[in-house]
């Protein structure tokens, strides 16, 4: 009997299977890996293990267990499995400050039916076109969801979104659906989220505290984002920015992603900010997680 090739080729490599202990967050399970696996190989079987676990979504750094010094060290970039191993993941470092090369924006659920009912609608619209517009002259992707869009609506048609990356359906209430979970994870660049739209206290509100657990950096757009009640959206803004997020304004996101007039697209996005829009129930002493926070 013929054996085929496919079966000599693999079973030399399957002969050797090694024990890992891999650890993610408060998580260890055991997995066997082929002896010479490396970190990339290895990483990606420790994601594998922890699919139900969120942060295994998140941009990880692998350590590695030293019995010289009896703590996790970072891994080499050229491990290689030689014997038993322990292994755990702890997220990457982010950087605090917006760059275009690591930063998408969410745009959630502005849709036509929120229109009668959503304070401040026509204001956030319009902050968030601007939004919208600078992400194209920085190409900046954008990913943009409907919620229930049979009931609610598409998107208004004030907000331009031909070049976004995906316009999606969703039922539940986070963004995080399995093709941006999929967009994400095949986008290891991207560090930093810009999210905006509706509602404060229900989409946007879920949608960063499932990014937070993953490891990414959230700006909430406080003047993009808005709730059919002010007291919602307040108070939503007050528990994500305890949560780690930061509150922030369209002006400020789009100039911290130019850094300064030297930027190449600097005076395209000049001419975006020049027309001073409303800043919609939010006053100038709007301060998230105060308790001196006003809003309208």
């Amino acid at each position: 009997m013929m054996i085929p090739i496919l079966f000599l080729l693999l079973t030399p490599a399957m002969a050797e299977q090694l024990e890992v202990l891999f650890s993610l967050s408060s998580f260890s399970r055991q997995t066997i890996m082929p002896r010479g696996s490396q970190t990339e190989a290895l990483l990606l079987a420790l994601r594998t293990c922890f699919l139900d676990v969120p942060l295994a979504r998140a941009r990880l750094v692998l350590q590695v267990f030293s019995e010289t010094w009896g703590e996790f060290v970072d891994a080499p970039h050229d491990l290689s499995l030689q014997g038993r191993l322990k292994l755990r993941a702890v997220p990457a470092p982010q950087k605090i400050s917006l760059e275009s090369g690591s930063t998408m924006f969410f745009c959630c659920d502005m849709q036509e039916r929120f229109r009668p009912v959503v304070k401040h609608f026509a204001d956030i619209t319009a902050v968030a076109q601007r939004l919208l517009r600078g992400a194209a002259v920085l190409g900046i992707p954008v990913v943009a969801t409907e919620q229930y869009p049979k009931g609610l609506g598409s998107t208004v048609e004030e907000l331009d979104l031909g070049s976004a990356r995906m316009v999606l359906p969703k039922t539940q209430f986070s963004m995080l659906l399995p093709d941006v979970l999929t967009l994400l994870q095949n986008s290891p660049n991207i560090s930093s989220i810009v999210l905006f739209g509706l509602e404060t206290h229900v989409c946007i509100q879920q949608t960063t505290l499932d990014l937070l657990s993953c490891g990414y950096v959230v700006y909430i757009v406080a003047d993009a984002s808005s709730s059919r009640s002010a007291t919602d959206r307040h108070l939503a803004l007050q528990r994500l920015a305890q949560a780690g997020a930061v509150v922030t304004t369209s002006e400020s996101v789009l100039l911290q992603l130019v850094g300064g007039k030297d930027h190449p697209d600097f005076k395209e996005i000049q001419q975006l900010i020049l027309r001073l829009l409303p800043t919609p129930g939010l006053t100038p002493e709007h301060t998230p997680g105060s308790t001196t926070t006003v809003m309208q």
